[in-house]
């Protein structure tokens, strides 16, 4: 269930990030229907169809087609940018100087620890006494 969920926002997130919105996925059986009446109509394969429409002769096909400007408009993938949701990003890079840091490291070993007989009776076998050096 967490992977599912974690690889559908994955998904989310890959799709808003080049502009894919849940509107344009439904808009995709105009698309279709656009297409096959390219097809129809003018004998345009669908790259050709994809080209009129997203491509380099999509200024020209516009111009040439102002009746079907209805159906371009209810094509998918039209809305380029929603008003308010630029972001400008500046980054100014300084050069870095590297300066050479130079410090000591001083390891002062105190052995503030002591062992210290239990006042319990648990620890007075052999079995719970600390290993002593030979």
């Amino acid at each position: 269930m967490i992977k599912s969920i974690s690889i559908f926002i994955s998904f989310l997130v890959l799709f808003q990030s080049i502009n894919i919105h849940l509107d344009d996925i439904i808009q995709l059986d105009e698309l279709i229907k656009h297409a096959q009446f390219h097809k129809q109509q003018y004998g345009d394969n669908f790259f050709v169809f994809i080209s009129k429409h997203y491509g380099d002769l999509k200024a020209e096909h516009s111009k040439k087609h102002q009746e079907e400007k209805r159906d371009h408009e209810n094509l998918p993938f039209q809305k380029h940018l929603v008003t308010g949701s630029t972001t400008a990003i500046a980054i100014r890079l300084y050069p870095i100087q590297m300066e050479t840091l130079s410090f000591e490291i001083k390891s002062e070993k105190a052995d503030n620890f002591y062992y210290q007989m239990p006042y319990t009776s648990l620890f007075k076998s052999g079995v719970f006494q600390p290993p002593r050096h030979a």
